[in-house]
């Protein structure tokens, strides 16, 4: 075959030949939250509750009722031309599912960023997902688009070996007028890997076009991650896209972190040296400062910290934080510091906002 026949044969059939995947982070580089997470479904209270864990930036696992428990992490056994996978262990069993029980993969979209489906319209697009998957022994799994917008799903099951092998699957156009995306930054479509199911999730006959949500018809014959602590399943390349599967689209390290820092953002310090400087307000002898975002949130995030605990005055001393950290006007760009401490001046030194011991301060924006 030549390489004229070769490029032709790797080029999308429409659509514009990069930006072609919605999907972030689809091959796991990105990790801000950590790289392994463990004792996942425990957060919700057991079989009485649900638990949406963060991992891998973009991706969380969502679970409901199960007493079946799992563990994340970013890993390196993965397909030629990747470097990292997501990785889910099985550290308890659950081989006694109840009706309500679910356990998923999930990442989330943004309305806007859809738009290419042309979903609702006479000339709707199908949707191409593709990824690279395998797991400790077969079994069968079921993928599934749900639009939070208009509650309309597809399902497709798919099969996982022991090798790693590309599955790739194709939903049909929606058609149905009046059932496109809103233009707008909140949550309008998710992609769920489905895992474990009980039977108010796999009691029907699966969705395989779209149509209004049942939920019985969303995970109909799915296998169970929790039928063994043995269980494993590793993914990563995942990409959807207008049209038929075309070559992972690989992009620069730097480019997936400013996509996934519209959602989350960490600032860290290592060292009690500090990580912000802030100044001290000769009203109130307390501290105030600035965080400014690396680039535009989706929506006004929710700010927390954790192990910021003290003041650097550079030259002079250490001062333990005694009032505070407090954040206030929190918009999409950035969001004030106030805190005070137990040793106050009352000159203006230029002062750092650290941690004793490392520290870090979040900014969520997740769908």
């Amino acid at each position: 075959m030549s390489n004229a026949r070769k490029l032709a044969d790797n080029l999308p059939t429409e659509g514009q030949l990069s930006g072609r995947n919605v999907v972030i982070n689809g091959n796991f580089d990105i990790s801000q939250r950590g790289t392994s997470f463990t004792n996942i479904g425990s957060g919700g209270g057991g079989t009485s509750g649900y638990d949406d864990t963060w991992t891998m930036d973009r991706f969380l696992i969502s679970q409901g009722q199960s007493a079946g428990r799992c563990s994340v992490e970013q890993s390196t056994d993965r397909p030629s031309g990747f470097s990292k996978s997501l990785k889910i262990s099985t550290t308890t069993a659950d081989t006694n599912t109840q009706a309500s029980e679910y356990h998923r993969l999930q990442t989330k979209f943004e309305g806007r960023d859809l738009k290419r489906f042309c979903k609702g319209n006479s000339d709707a697009k199908e949707w191409t997902l593709s990824f690279y998957c395998k797991a400790n022994a077969a079994a069968t799994y079921t993928v599934e688009l749900y639009d939070t917008d208009n509650s309309r799903s597809v399902s497709k099951t798919f099969s996982v070996t022991t090798d790693w092998t590309r599955v790739i699957v194709t939903f049909p156009a929606d058609t149905t007028s009046g059932t496109g995306f809103n233009n707008d930054s909140n949550l309008s479509l998710e992609l769920n890997w489905w895992m474990h199911a009980g039977t108010t999730y796999s009691g029907g006959t699966l969705q395989t076009t779209w149509g209004s949500l049942v939920q019985a018809n969303r995970a109909v014959s799915t296998s169970s991650i929790f039928d063994s602590t043995n269980r494993t399943f590793f993914i990563t390349g995942v990409q959807l896209e207008v049209g038929q599967a075309t070559p992972f689209e690989h992009e620069p390290y730097d480019t997936s972190l400013i996509k996934c820092q519209r959602y989350y953002h960490v600032f860290k310090t290592d060292t009690q040296n500090g990580l912000r400087v802030i100044h001290q307000d000769r009203l109130t002898q307390g501290y105030i400062g600035n965080f400014f975002m690396p680039r535009e949130m989706r929506a006004a995030p929710t700010v927390t910290q954790s192990g910021m605990d003290r003041i650097h005055k550079p030259g002079i001393r250490y001062d333990t934080i005694s009032g505070g950290p407090n954040f206030y006007y929190i918009h999409t760009q950035g969001f004030v510091v106030t805190l005070s401490v137990t040793n106050n001046d009352v000159d203006s030194q230029t002062t750092y906002f650290g941690a004793s011991s490392g520290g870090t301060v979040t900014a969520d924006a997740e769908l």
